[in-house]
């Protein structure tokens, strides 16, 4: 009697087809629930942790938000397609199966890929500028992937792609030229984040701009200049010129000279570098590395210093060169040093002084002596 009722056919199929077509149903549901959450998400977040490539639980829940619909829709496709179906029937089957899997697919490798990349940002960039590059990169990947899974989806379904991936190549390269000076300035975009020639609150030199970097944008970058404007620079204009950092400068190595009066004794003259290394060496943030006598100038005798500034801030440099300044100017008038200035002797042949008369004057031409 119930061999008879397992063995009749409905829809070409007997009534046993059907109940071991739900038993493999409940029973696979039911392996998939237990197996997934207890092994292969414990197995994939022990993995992760052991092979230190991630700090939280974001691919662990990517898996566990698209695996087990892929999962569940691997057992209906296996359980139901044993039947006897309707061939109408089978083919919409086919082709739900294949659409609902293609998007399962693509949400679940998109997600990874942005987690992934955002992971890598943030160690080379930092939170800030990872989240802000994850910004410009996430619809980029999302359209890829989704162009490769509708081409993957028709091609699955049996259509001809070999038109469309020609037309699309062909529109790309149209977009591509049309917007080239939009694709060039964002691929400097992704040069300066990956590259990092300067962040967020660096001081920079662009040719002939200069000022505060406020903001790195997919197509331009700002600058906040001494002045206090704003300047808007195109990435490209970025990437193709030399980029000086100071923010980045670990000491600063500074050169000035000085220039004494021709009257200047031997003894004062080989005091002079000795008074600033002494100067330069009593003081904090800064090292000495010589000053010497160097030439014979047209009214002076020159002297070159060099010193580094133990820092990269500016308004520390300047703190201290105007303090050896003072310290210069103070020895100096201490010792009867005088410093040269720009002057010149005209020796004129008047009749009336009966005689060459020495007129010294400043290069401006105001006298200043008379003899």
């Amino acid at each position: 009697m119930i061999e008879d009722i397992l063995q009749r056919q409905f829809l070409g199929n007997t009534v046993l087809d059907y109940l071991l077509t739900l038993l493999f149903l409940v029973a696979g549901t039911i392996l998939i629930r237990w197996v997934f959450a207890r092994l292969i998400l414990e197995t994939l977040r022990r993995r992760l942790v052991e092979y230190r490539l991630t700090t939280d639980d974001t691919l662990v829940r990517i898996a566990k938000q698209y695996l087990p619909p892929f999962l569940y829709l691997c057992l209906f496709y296996l359980t139901v397609g044993s039947l006897v179906l309707p061939e109408v029937i089978d083919q919409s089957l086919d082709v739900l199966i294949t659409i609902v899997a293609t998007y399962l697919g693509i949400n679940a490798i998109s997600a990874s890929v942005e987690y992934l990349i955002r992971v890598y940002l943030s160690r080379k960039l930092g939170d800030a500028s990872a989240m802000s590059s994850l910004t410009a990169l996430s619809p980029m990947i999302r359209v890829a992937f989704w162009l490769v899974g509708v081409i993957f989806l028709l091609a699955n379904l049996g259509l001809d792609v070999t038109s469309l991936v020609a037309s699309l190549g062909v529109g790309g390269l149209a977009i591509g030229l049309a917007a080239q000076g939009i694709l060039g300035d964002l691929f400097s975009y992704f040069s300066i984040v990956l590259d990092r020639p300067f962040q967020i609150g660096d001081f920079i030199i662009v040719g002939d701009y200069m000022g505060v970097v406020e903001y790195v944008g997919i197509k331009t970058t700002r600058l906040r200049s001494l002045g206090g404007e704003q300047l808007v620079l195109a990435n490209t204009d970025i990437t193709g010129s030399r980029v000086r950092n100071y923010k980045r400068m670990e000491e600063r190595r500074i050169v000035f000279g000085l220039g004494v009066t021709y009257e200047t004794g031997l003894d004062q003259l080989e005091e002079i570098p000795k008074l600033i290394k002494e100067m330069i060496e009593s003081m904090e943030n800064a090292r000495f590395d010589r000053a010497h006598f160097a030439a014979y100038g047209d009214f002076s005798l020159n002297f070159e210093v060099v010193y580094y500034v133990l820092s990269g801030d500016f308004n520390l440099y300047m703190d201290l060169q105007q303090h050896i300044n003072l310290e210069i100017k103070k020895a100096f008038e201490a010792r009867d040093i005088e410093f040269a200035y720009p002057t010149q002797v005209l020796y004129v042949n008047s009749p009336q002084d009966n005689g060459v008369v020495a007129r010294e004057q400043l290069v401006s031409g105001e006298p200043v002596h008379q003899g």
